[in-house]
């Protein structure tokens, strides 16, 4: 506890020595932690996380107490386990630099705005789901936002039309040849149908979720897409953003959520205030 104490002073004269890169550097490494944290709780991968922060808590008590040949075995198990931890989180790691290849966050840094989804093609959309609802309908609506989602289009059939209800409706028709696929909207219009998702690997999810919606969950997790889920079985209308899935919507709550997530401000405002008008 002395030699705690008799540091301080050490410390804050220290400070004055910290250059501007320095605590550049400081915060750049900070970032990095609490992005890999991020993706191990986005992993569902607690376990593995606690058994690292054991691990290392041994090596210093190892290195602290001088017990040299545990030590020495501790520090060979941690050169090797990094190469572990990096293939064990593959598919997260690969979809994370995806996501930074895609320019999401350097757009956003910039203040590059995406292109929005208008307001007739969320009006259009909301008609289509409430119908196949009623129906039990099972339809999958992918709303792309900044991460382009090309390797799922080349899946599916280019369709390149306007949205409307009643186009949305034929394709999720039973017997449509693209009713098995999910529909990928681009900036307003209808990009492809049919297309193939991934799959969620949550092993945390409610077990009576279908393909349908895992397929949904998965792509939220990939992507930063808007996903709109209806299912076949119930007909309940589902929304999945970032690997979180809303359930049990009604038409009003699904046109909010696809209002924030896909509308500028500006748009979202000037609609609420032709709303209040009564038009």
């Amino acid at each position: 506890m002395h030699n705690f104490f008799s540091s301080i002073p050490g410390f804050f004269s220290s400070i004055r020595y910290l250059r501007p890169m320095d605590v550049v550097d400081i915060l750049i490494v900070g970032v990095l932690i609490f992005l890999v944290i991020r993706l191990i709780r986005k992993a569902n991968s607690g376990k593995v996380f606690e058994g690292v922060l054991i691990l290392l808590l041994v090596l210093w008590l190892s290195s602290a107490l001088q017990l040299y040949t545990l030590n020495f075995i501790l520090r060979s198990v941690v050169q090797v386990g990094f190469l572990s931890l990096v293939i064990v989180f593959q598919p997260e790691i690969r979809r994370a630099l995806e996501k930074l290849a895609s320019g999401t966050s350097l757009s956003k840094l910039l203040g590059f705005g995406r292109q929005y989804t208008g307001e007739s093609a969320i009006t259009q959309t909301v008609m289509a789901c409430m119908d196949m609802s009623d129906t039990h309908t099972g339809a999958l609506i992918i709303f792309e936002r900044d991460n382009k989602l090309d390797e799922q289009v080349r899946t599916g059939t280019v369709v390149n039309a306007d949205i409307s209800a009643e186009l949305l409706k034929n394709i999720f028709f039973v017997k449509a040849p693209l009713h098995d696929g999910a529909v990928i909207i681009r900036n307003g219009r209808i990009l492809a149908g049919g297309c193939m998702l991934p799959m969620s690997k949550n092993t945390n999810l409610s077990k009576d979720l279908g393909m349908r919606h895992r397929a949904g969950i998965g792509m939220s997790e990939a992507s930063d897409a808007l996903v709109v889920i209806v299912s076949e079985e119930t007909g309940a209308i589902s929304v999945a953003e970032n690997g979180v899935l809303k359930r049990h919507l009604d038409a009003e709550t699904l046109e909010l959520l696809l209002r924030s997530g896909l509308m500028k401000d500006e748009e979202q405002k000037s609609a609420g205030f032709r709303f209040f008008r009564g038009e």
